[in-house]
């Protein structure tokens, strides 16, 4: 009864959206003004009946309900709870009425809280809203139905696959599909406008926090998800450029761009096309990453769907949406001007120039994603990873890096290089000296040489503009941005140690046998069996010691799940300030020897304290954006309120 409660949730809030995608589009005709207000409600009434369509999904996974297919194929009785509720979400269809639900509780949002556009034009973006979430509901009733019955039930489920049994991965698909889903409504902010051509400071304003809450989920989504790979997949990576990494970057990198286009534009009434062309282009990337995910193109832990028909829908739905948006676009760019002018040596134009190369990183990932897949169509196998990727982004990432440290200083409109020339040569001798030092006292290649070096300069360029400002005072955007690109610098720091100083030794050791890597003393004490709540493993005791100090114990397990039947390598991390000493269990080798793979990374762990930086840079700012509107709200409601009184008076 429960799996037909929340089917009939989907096909009801389905209803919702085509009404509020009607009604929203005749309501822009003077003939259609009384559909207007049917907009908002059916909005709101959207949003509740799809939360209620996840929370139906989210009992039968808890029930673990096994007369419906989804559960069968995704959990199973024994697996723990928390495992249980991420299952809801760890496959195909429960992942697409995830976005879904999300997507619909945005529009209800913004259908309640949302009065400072004027109101056609907020009608606009709740029809563009609908139609988005119109083609996602097509998709799950007509094609991938989470609620489908099986009879005779199932006699036990098959499990949810091992890798994914993790608390990492349980949260990290949320953590991105609010990023995805937030800039489907920049999207629909940007239609919207263009629909009404009211592309103004305000629109910007509208659409800024929610390019920020986006920003910020997917920072920390693609933040986990490097961490959890990094860790449970037992190769000691922490970003490959597989393709389904590349498919949350992709949005990453346009919506930071947006950010800083939409901030200029509410600030100053400049870059008004460029910001609609990005919000456009941002959800196109989210567009593009599900269908990579989806399509069944790719071969990955985290891609759920192997269905050409399923690809198929998505990549007709990718035609309709940007095709749509672009057209429209093109029809109306002659009526959204530019707007204010700026010099090039301004904060503007420092932006654009960031924005720029942005775009430039953007392309060059999306050509590396694409590539091999279309020379496959061709019968070419052709694989593009690193040796591609980090040479030819350097490119216009390292420039990027020092428009990012001095961008910050300059004024708006129209700056002079004078004002900020001792502040850009201590940033020159800063990059100079670093790189010297370190090419000096290690001797590393050109690429981690520039990235430590700029490293240091932007995390000295990230403070330069609190100088001579008091502090106490200082607004929480401008904290936001000063933190934000100090993790930036943290981050940078963290990749370029890690591929300068990393250090691995893979060995066949007998119990009592000792090896070395870098400044650490590794020797195997035992291998013994143990066993969890649904896995059996064979889990190694190492001693380690750090230059001869106090030993430590670290614990890698092999694991052996048997619903579904897979073997996982649980590595064991010990974490100190200057990096991770990273072990994994292999298998057995002759003469009761024992697989060890070892790896010392110094300042790995800063690679993720620079995205939480980031992250947290992010919040403050939104914090700040959210409580400067509202006290601009409150002062001009008052000040309405004493006019009135005023007039009353008199």
């Amino acid at each position: 009864m429960i799996a037909e409660i929340g089917l009939a949730s989907l096909w009801l809030a389905a209803a919702l959206a085509a009404l509020q995608l009607l009604a929203g589009f005749l309501a822009q005709r003077d003939s259609g003004a009384a559909l207007a207000e049917l907009v908002r409600p059916a909005a709101v009434l959207q949003a509740l009946l799809c939360g209620l369509a996840f929370l139906c999904l989210l009992l039968v996974f808890v029930r673990t309900d096994l007369s419906v297919a989804l559960v069968a194929e995704n959990s199973h009785s024994e697996k723990p709870f928390i495992f249980k509720l991420a299952g809801a979400w760890g496959n195909h269809e429960g992942s697409m009425l995830l976005w879904v639900t999300v997507m619909s509780l945005a529009g209800g949002l913004i259908a309640l809280i949302e009065r400072r556009l004027p109101e056609r034009t907020m009608l606009a973006t709740l029809a563009a809203q609908a139609f988005v979430g119109l083609g996602f509901y097509a998709f799950l009733l007509l094609s991938s139905n989470p609620f489908e019955r099986l009879s005779p039930p199932a006699p036990e489920g098959q499990g949810l696959n091992p890798l994914l049994q993790d608390m990492g991965l349980a949260f990290h698909p949320p953590t991105l599909y609010l990023g995805y889903v937030g800039l489907s409504v920049a999207f629909s902010f940007a239609v919207g406008a263009l629909l009404t051509r009211q592309v103004t400071p305000d629109f910007a304003r509208v659409m800024r926090p929610w390019v920020l809450g986006a920003w910020i989920f997917l920072t920390l989504g693609i933040t986990a998800g490097s961490y959890w790979a990094y860790y449970e997949l037992g190769w000691g990576g922490w970003w490959f450029w597989d393709p389904v990494e590349n498919a949350s970057l992709m949005p990453w990198l346009a919506a930071t761009a947006l950010l800083h286009s939409a901030s200029v534009l509410a600030a100053r009434d400049a870059l008004r096309a460029w910001t609609i062309m990005l919000g456009v282009v941002a959800f196109s990337m989210s567009m593009i990453g599900t269908f990579l995910v989806r399509s069944g193109i790719l071969t990955s832990v985290h891609a759920f769907a192997v269905d050409p028909e399923r690809g198929t829908f998505i990549l007709a739905l990718l035609a309709i949406y940007i095709g749509g948006a672009m057209v429209l676009f093109a029809l109306r760019a002659n009526t959204v001007a530019e707007g204010e002018r700026f010099a090039v040596l301004s904060r503007e134009g420092a932006l654009v120039v960031n924005n720029v190369m942005l775009s430039a990183i953007l392309g060059i990932v999306l050509l590396g994603t694409l590539y091999p897949l279309l020379a496959e169509a061709f019968g070419a196998k052709v694989s593009v990873g690193p040796p591609y990727f980090n040479p030819v982004g350097a490119i216009f990432f390292l420039p990027m890096l020092l428009v990012l440290a001095v961008g910050p200083l300059l004024r708006w409109r129209r700056d002079s290089f004078a004002r900020v020339k001792w502040p850009v040569i201590l940033l020159a001798a800063i990059v100079v000296l670093a790189a010297l030092a370190v090419w000096v006292f290690a001797g590393i290649a050109i690429l981690p040489l520039l990235g430590m070096a700029l490293a240091l300069c932007v995390a000295v360029g990230s403070f330069l503009p609190l100088r001579g400002r008091s502090l106490r005072r200082l607004p929480l955007t401008v904290w936001g941005m000063v933190i934000a690109h100090f993790g930036v610098a943290v981050a940078l720091f963290g990749m370029a140690a890690d591929s300068a100083f990393t250090v691995e030794k893979l060995v066949a050791a007998r119990v009592g046998d000792t090896a070395e890597v870098g400044p650490w003393t590794v020797t195997l004490a035992s291998v013994a069996p143990v066993a969890g709540p649904n896995w059996t493993a064979l889990e190694a005791r190492l001693g380690v010691r750090y230059q001869g100090g106090r030993e430590t114990e670290l614990d890698p397990q092999a694991r052996s799940f048997w619903t579904p039947p897979q073997q996982t390598s649980e590595s064991a991390l010990l974490t100190r300030w200057n990096g991770q000493l990273y072990a994994v269990l292999g298998g057995e080798a002759e003469g009761d020897r024992w697989q060890l793979r070892l790896w010392w990374k110094p300042f790995v762990t800063y690679i993720w304290y620079g995205g939480l930086l980031i992250a947290l840079g992010g919040l403050l700012a939104l914090v700040g954006r959210v409580a400067g509107d509202v006290k601009r709200r409150t002062a001009l409601r008052k000040g309405a309120e004493r006019r009135v009184a005023m007039e009353n008076a008199a």
